[in-house]
């Protein structure tokens, strides 16, 4: 799954592609790489970031009054979706959103997948709209809001809350109507996880096999990489420096069974996964 972020402030790749035209070409250009899925976003869920309009709405449970309107993120992603599937239709994309209106606009327009981060936490018509729409969605764990992740408390087991909660999301998606065979399940990586909390959950990523489902995972370019391969240098690496140690990360959760990795750099994400599977289809787990 190739990252395509058609905003200006995202945290590895703001401001890059706001051009329709070049956001395009970068899509493209990730597909003949080997990208088999291309998740177009136009807000970004960045640590920090505010969603909410105002104090009183900053819960996790309510739906958050979003500063990027809908209006805004339709702006930002619509051209660009359609371009694409007018120069590949047979592109699979999948939209990063936890809005249902932008949901069903990308739905219509061609997107097959939604890529919700808050697994229905923060719209609560997302549930029921992706049950309308039929299409596949990713459910993504998130702690809290973006702009409360530095100030959350350590959590003595995470990948303990992990299963919990996206057992409780599961229940949600399932009784709104959302398909099993639609549902992909992914721990979220740097989502209300500080540094240390990321990798007992990557250690431990095999236990979320036991929902049944098709695993995503999302590594690429996080800040708990880049804490760890700027070590030596005393200083966090900036996101551009992380390739190494997101390859790293990536291979790590192909052999502890995700199904899906999400990247920002398709050609060397599809050699390194190429080995990766060659080792899982020598043990015979592949």
């Amino acid at each position: 799954m190739g990252v395509l972020n058609v905003t200006p402030d995202s945290f590895s790749d703001g401001g890059q592609f706001l051009q329709p035209e070049r956001a395009v070409q970068h899509a493209l250009h990730m597909l003949d790489e080997g990208a088999d899925i291309l998740d177009l976003g136009g807000e970004s869920t960045r640590p920090g970031a505010r969603l909410g309009g105002d104090e009183a709405s900053a819960t996790s449970q309510s739906k958050p009054r979003p500063v990027v309107t809908e209006e805004e993120e339709l702006r930002r992603v619509m051209p660009v979706l359609q371009g694409i599937l007018q120069a590949r239709p047979e592109a699979v994309i999948s939209v990063d959103t936890y809005k249902s209106g932008v949901a069903r606009a990308a739905v219509d327009a061609g997107a097959e997948i939604v890529n919700e981060v808050s697994a229905f936490q923060w719209d609560p018509e997302m549930a029921r709209t992706c049950a309308e729409l039929q299409c596949g969605v990713v459910l993504m764990h998130t702690r809290g809001q973006p702009e409360e992740w530095r100030n959350l408390p350590p959590e003595p087991d995470i990948t303990a809350l992990v299963e919990h909660d996206l057992a409780n999301r599961l229940l949600i998606a399932l009784q709104r109507g959302v398909q099993r065979p639609r549902i992909v399940l992914d721990p979220g990586f740097g989502f209300g996880k500080n540094f240390e909390e990321n990798y007992p959950l990557l250690a431990h990523f095999d236990r979320l096999h036991r929902f049944g489902f098709p695993l995503l995972a999302g590594t690429s370019r996080k800040s708990f990489v880049g804490r760890t391969v700027g070590q030596r240098a005393g200083r966090d690496a900036p996101p551009w420096e992380r390739l190494y140690g997101s390859l790293a990360a990536m291979v790590a959760s192909i052999l502890r069974g995700a199904h899906i990795v999400r990247v920002h750099d398709v050609k060397p994400a599809v050699e390194a996964a190429a080995v990766a599977d060659e080792v899982l289809a020598a043990e015979g787990g592949a």
